[in-house]
């Protein structure tokens, strides 16, 4: 056990406060804390806006203030939320929607359907789920104050899985003055109806969020399953302290300051694993994909025989180790729907061999008419792991003679450069590298990752006119056997034409003081209701 100088000062000042302090208010004090639960979060919380951003920490922040129409189970089946009934006509193209008693917003008034349009109307300016239903709606509109309707041209049979989906930035319900605003700005107010109230005055930026329990929420009376279910609050405030260094949220982890480290690194797993007091566990089962992104406009990644000769020079395994090392914790995925999901499959992988195939690489370059132009690999230095994949990515493209060159800078540097379509020579890129929720990769519809359809595709601009075909016809199939049958074909094309490239799957583990239970684990949110503090 490491004690630094931040410790020794903390432990100063505890005897001293433990000394100064009347027995009374002290054991106040002693009760507020049992009641408070600190976090320290995979990063800071600046944009409070879930719509306005697809980031997990503003979305984990949305599902504490806001509620949500519809959430899914553990079993990711969606059911319903703030909704108490609803039904479809018979032509299956008009849907109605009735609020249950009980929801209000932070500031007193009640929750109102055409607040849920509003919302909805906004979400679907942004989700691609919600694009789709805003393409097929004739009308979505408010029949009374508790009831609304969603209208559409055809059918569409995912319409209730769309709106529960969990891939941010999710469907979160807004009062109707704040889902007004355009989806490209963000929201002023933080009031929501959910089971957390956003405290403003004990905002601490840079240093801390509180959120504190909202006494007036009204839980679902089913016991919590997944996102589903009763939300019921055991802590009356959260707060979330903003901890860079690792080593530091470590030391506070030991030292009972925080009960909860969301991305504690790998070498310290050991050292959580032979503390008594403290666990890892794996919120998040379903993991995370990484995956590499190439640039299709321009060369030499704008010939598919140098796309594919990417997918046969990367090891998976090699990757995995020196991104995160622990062999429980990573593994490889071949579909590009992730692994184990429900439409995960094996059409068209035999370009996977365990240890790459650098000598097929370096044929496909050639073949590619590939002349020494200049790779250049976004490296983001402050994501440790994708520094060591970049660096590892660059070394094999070396090795079959390719003029890679590293361009190291922060995260937000690599997501602004990402955004430009012009040449190196003009400040543009060749690769980088990134990762999204195995989750997401089940359904094309929610995840941007999965579009092929040129410019408007997710950075690298991948294009292909058949599988957008195959790909706009997910939403007309109803049956898992048939999403099945078409991801196949999906598939097939996908790795041919190669619009990314997947460099393996890994989970990754929360460390937690084991005084704090109840946690929630599912894809993408990290919910706060159901956990609790017991006593040592």
């Amino acid at each position: 056990m490491t004690i630094s100088r931040r410790d020794l000062f903390k432990a100063g000042f505890a005897v001293g406060a433990a000394l100064s302090i009347p027995s009374i208010p002290r054991a106040q004090t002693a009760t507020a804390a049992a009641r408070t639960a600190r976090m320290v979060k995979s990063s800071d919380l600046r944009v409070f806006d879930p719509i306005l951003t697809a980031t997990n920490i503003t979305a984990d922040h949305g599902a504490a203030i806001y509620d949500t129409l519809f959430s899914l189970d553990s079993k990711f089946m969606p059911q319903p939320q703030m909704v108490s009934n609803w039904s479809v006509s018979n032509d299956k193209k008009a849907y109605t929607f009735e609020l249950r008693e009980g929801l209000g917003w932070h500031d007193g008034t009640p929750v109102t359907a055409a607040d849920c349009v509003a919302s909805i109307r906004r979400w679907g300016h942004v989700h691609p789920g919600g694009q789709l239903i805003m393409a097929l709606a004739s009308d979505i509109s408010e029949r009374d104050d508790k009831t609304f309707t969603i209208s559409l041209k055809e059918p569409l049979g995912l319409l209730i899985d769309l709106l529960a989906d969990l891939t941010p930035p999710c469907l979160f319900m807004m009062r109707e003055k704040d889902a007004n605003r355009p989806a490209t700005e963000q929201v002023t107010a933080n009031i929501g109806s959910g089971p957390f109230k956003f405290n403003e005055a004990l905002v601490k930026p840079g240093a801390s969020i509180t959120f504190d329990r909202n006494e007036k929420y009204v839980p679902r009376k089913e016991p919590s399953d997944g996102l589903a279910g009763g939300k019921v609050v055991h802590v009356d405030r959260v707060i979330w302290d903003v901890i860079p260094d690792q080593q530091t949220a470590m030391a506070a982890l030991q030292a009972g300051e925080v009960d909860y480290f969301e991305t504690p690194p790998v070498e310290l797993y050991s050292l959580v694993e032979s503390d008594p007091d403290l666990g890892l566990q794996v919120l998040d089962k379903p993991g995370w994909d990484v995956v590499l992104r190439m640039n299709c406009l321009q060369p030499p990644f704008n010939n598919v025989k140098a796309r594919q000769a990417m997918l046969h020079l990367i090891d998976q395994e090699a990757f995995m180790r020196v991104m995160y090392a622990d062999p429980k914790y990573i593994n490889t995925v071949t579909s590009i729907f992730g692994k184990d999901t429900p439409v995960s499959n094996d059409e068209n992988t035999g370009w996977y061999k365990k240890g790459g195939d650098p000598e097929k690489a370096r044929q496909l370059f050639k073949e590619a008419a590939y002349a020494g132009e200049k790779v250049v690999i976004l490296d983001p230095t402050d994501w440790r792991e994708a520094d060591n994949a970049s660096q590892l990515l660059a070394a094999a493209l070396r090795k079959i003679g390719v003029n890679a060159e590293l361009a190291p800078m922060d995260w937000g540097g690599v997501s602004t450069r990402r955004a430009k379509k012009d040449s190196v020579e003009n400040g543009g890129w060749s690769l980088f590298i990134t990762s999204e929720s195995n989750y997401s990769f089940g359904n094309p519809l929610a995840t941007p990752l999965l579009l092929a359809n040129g410019d408007d595709a997710w950075y690298g601009w991948p294009k292909n006119d058949e599988y957008e075909a195959l790909r706009a016809d997910w939403a007309n199939v109803s049956t898992l056997q048939e999403r099945k049958e078409l991801a196949r074909r999906m598939q097939s094309i996908w790795w041919d034409f190669v619009g990314d490239v997947r460099l393996g799957k890994y989970v990754s583990p929360i460390a937690h003081r084991k005084t704090l239970t109840g946690l929630i684990g599912m894809p993408q949110i990290v919910p706060m209701w159901n956990m609790q503090k017991v006593t040592a």
